[in-house]
């Protein structure tokens, strides 16, 4: 947005003497929105620029010309402190490990690297394994904060650990735009399409970026940015010589003198520094490696009988190298201790938590978060945060080598864990997820408490990329029971916060597994799961005939419920076909189904979507009379999401009828429930419907207000087939407005989003409504 235009906005705001709450009353535009138009994150619908004159008695007409070219330029939002949960940047986000509170030595190599940092975009350390790469560069990162204040992200590439392939780019690409707050669904599948999208994110920020062990040049060149301000660091054991524009830094093994320092800070003072030559000759066997040194010195602190020349005699009966420090440290572990080390080696993901090592170990929760406090202090684990544990690639292979062979028993364990978790966020949230009943044949000694939504939610987000990760194990060592269960429940996850596409993926590679098992049902369940990822992404033809084959398969098993949710899925696909007579006769054989009186929340489902497609129909008496039903259910069985679905119908049957006013409070209702759920694609329709109600009271200002916020949330979500909905109301209140150009912009859009996701009651209405502007659906969108 022109600075020009958010500066004249700002007199014009001093002007009026109000306060932005002031102004909210004033002109029916949220404060938030206000502040981001003064600020110049995005450019306000020119019927609010009028309002915001009108109330400072100024003549709107010379800001017209300055709000048009405000309007053509491209909008590069800025961080905004009150709202960084929004914010395009995600200003301050810090993914960095701890740095290293005894760090020591490598004074010219980093103050090489922070020269670099100014005058290049990307900085390559190379050195061999345990040199120190991982710590300096997350130490300089540390120190370059504050010049790069829109995030410090950080990707372990996994280009030599131990029994894990590297990571590839296409991952480590969606990885890093998650962590820019891009929603999964919006991130391309395509490799070069995702880089794409990354490099277009960063050239608007100022970010660090530590892409740390690196297998070669070709993981790491997609990743690294293109043009802007931001700043890759990478690591890796090979030089990046085929990378032309990266300054490369070279670590050595640690001088003697900034070794010796090392080994006193870590072992603890006086005691290690009492007897030079043995320290010497630990420090030689420890190769001159930091991680071999902090790992040897932490066995001096922890043995107070020791002397240096103990811990140097330990060391000395065996091979000088790495591996033998670590063995040697193995050997002071206690038999508890040593099984823990090795089973946290089986790990597939980036770490665990303390309820996870407690099901992979099978003991009690206490003593698995003292066992891993344990680990942590004799630096064979890290903390890389509060209650998050990862461990360094060295450490891993020496764990996976003392681990037994067959490591099926642990990883069900833990896959088991991951699967009670899910169910117990689920329950949580009242979602009350439906299915063929699922196996648990290792229940977890213990289970995190979730205290409503919000806690539930942070639980998913932090932990699905690992159970992602453990359910691609369970395929891969045929833990079929495991796998069908897992599959079904990650719905809980992907269906709030996006990502449908991957988790048909996960559907596909779990059907196989039921059919090994010879649970039908499983079977029928995954089928029925399938269909709704590929209805939400797009593939709505596939999608009907899951549905199809679900319901086939539901009757075989005299599974009524499922049958029941399978119709109740393709009437949705014959209403996006704009056939509501068709769709009310299938909910009606899905009502059939349900036994009398019932209170479940297939009942609820059904009667909220016999009456959307009343509504269509024009049959309000009964639309909400289905309705006031579907509330009743819903506030019988405690879920505020149900309710909120059959409150957006009694709104919608209130607009229709001509009660704004009433519609209004409904839907202000829904939307207040849709944010205590933290469902964010209801949301976003919840103020859809509140801009419509807006509109016909006559209060177009605010309506737009809403729209926009609408359209932000299903930006920053993904979800493609929710957006056409939101377009075309939008499209209709920017006409009402008188801007003409907005309009067909919106319902254009509309029209080739539903086109292209086979939503031809949608792509109908976008059609209408641009016929009446008297243009086509492909038409020059210049017009005025």
């Amino acid at each position: 947005m022109s600075n020009e235009l958010a500066e004249r906005l700002r007199q014009i705001r001093e002007a009026s003497g109000r306060s932005l709450r002031e102004l909210e009353r004033a002109i029916h535009v949220s404060s938030s929105s206000l502040s981001r138009y003064l600020s110049g994150q995005s450019v306000p619908p020119w019927p609010v620029v009028v309002a915001l004159c009108q109330v400072a008695g100024r003549d709107p007409r010379p800001l017209r010309p300055l709000w048009e070219r405000a309007k053509r330029a491209p909008v590069t939002p800025r961080p905004s402190a009150s709202r960084p949960a929004a914010s395009a940047a995600s200003a301050g986000r810090n993914d960095l490990p701890y740095d290293i509170s005894a760090f020591t030595g490598r004074r010219e190599e980093l103050a090489a690297l922070l020269e670099a940092a100014r005058t290049s975009r990307m900085v390559a350390i190379d050195g061999m394994a345990g040199v120190g790469k991982t710590a300096l560069a997350v130490r300089a990162a540390h120190r370059l904060a504050a010049d790069f204040p829109d995030g410090q992200l950080y990707v372990d590439l996994h280009g030599f650990t131990p029994g894990r392939e590297p990571v590839e780019p296409a991952e480590a690409l969606r990885v890093l735009l998650s962590a820019l707050d891009v929603a999964s669904a919006r991130i391309p599948e395509a490799t070069s399409e995702r880089a794409a999208l990354w490099r277009a994110e960063l050239a608007r920020r100022r970010a660090v970026i530590v892409l740390d062990n690196a297998v070669d040049a070709d993981q790491v060149r997609l990743l690294l940015p293109g043009a802007g301000a931001s700043l890759a660091l990478v690591t890796s054991r090979r030089r990046m010589v085929e990378l032309d524009t990266v300054r490369p830094i070279t670590l050595e093994v640690l001088p003697a003198v900034d070794a010796a320092e090392l080994f006193v800070t870590a072992s603890g003072g006086a005691r290690s520094s009492g007897d030079p030559e043995a320290a010497a000759e630990v420090l030689r066997l420890c190769g001159y490696l930091p991680l071999a040194i902090r790992v040897a010195a932490a066995r001096l602190r922890h043995r107070p009988a020791w002397t240096v020349a103990t811990l140097a005699e330990r060391l000395r009966s065996g091979e000088l190298d790495v591996s033998n420090v670590l063995a040697m440290s193995l050997r002071q572990l206690d038999p508890a201790q040593r099984r823990m080390f090795r089973l946290l080696g089986l790990v597939p993901g980036e770490g665990v938590d303390a309820w996870a090592a407690a099901a992979l170990a099978d003991v009690p929760f206490g003593n698995a978060r003292s066992l891993l406090e344990d680990l942590v202090d004799a630096h064979l684990l890290q903390e890389s945060a509060a209650g998050r544990y990862r461990m360094h690639d060295l450490l891993r292979q020496v764990a996976v080598a003392e681990a037994s062979p067959d490591r099926s028993p642990a990883i069900a364990r833990l896959l088991d864990y991951y699967l009670s978790g899910m169910l117990a966020a689920d329950a949580a949230m009242s979602h009350e997820t439906a299915g063929a009943p699922i196996t648990v044949s290792y229940p977890p000694t213990a289970l995190p408490a979730f205290d409503g939504h919000d806690e539930a939610l942070a639980w998913l987000d932090a932990e699905v990329p690992d159970i992602v990760t453990a359910f691609e194990l369970a395929v891969e060592l045929g833990l079929d029971t495991a796998t069908a269960g897992l599959a079904q429940v990650m719905g809980v996850y992907f269906g709030r916060r996006g990502g449908m596409e991957r988790w048909g993926r996960v559907l596909d590679a779990a059907l196989p597994a039921a059919e090994r098992l010879g649970d039908r049902r499983a079977a029928a369940w995954l089928t029925y799961r399938r269909g709704i990822a590929r209805q939400f992404s797009g593939r709505a033809a596939e999608a009907s005939a899951d549905y199809r084959a679900a319901r086939a398969l539901m009757a075989e098993a005299g599974d009524r419920d499922g049958e029941g949710m399978a119709l109740q899925r393709l009437a949705e696909r014959q209403m996006d076909d704009g056939c509501f007579e068709e769709a009310i006769d299938l909910l009606r054989q899905a009502a059939d189904l349900q036994p009398e009186a019932t209170t479940t929340q297939g009942h609820v489902v059904t009667r909220a979507r016999i009456g959307h497609a009343l509504v269509q129909l024009g049959r309000f008496a009964e639309a909400h009379e289905a309705a006031t039903e579907a509330v009743k259910v819903a506030r019988d069985i405690d879920n505020l999401h149900l309710e909120t679905m059959a409150l957006r119908v009694h709104g919608a049957v209130a607009l229709e009828t001509g009660d704004a006013s009433g519609a209004l409070e409904l839907f202000r209702t829904a939307l207040a429930q849709t944010r205590a759920t933290g469902h964010r694609i209801a949301e976003a329709l919840s103020l859809t419907d509140i801009a419509m109600a807006a509109r016909a009271l006559g209060r177009v200002v605010e309506a737009l207000d809403h729209h926009a916020e609408a359209l932000r949330i299903i930006h920053e979500t993904g979800e493609r087939l929710r957006a056409a909905p939101i377009l075309i109301p939008y499209g209709e209140t920017c006409l009402a407005a008188g801007d003409r150009g907005e309009a067909a912009r919106h319902l254009r859009q509309a029209f080739d989003l539903a086109t292209a996701l086979g939503l031809r009651h949608l792509e109908a209405e976008a059609r209408r409504v641009l016929a009446a502007m008297n243009l086509e659906p492909g038409a020059d969108p210049a017009d005025r």
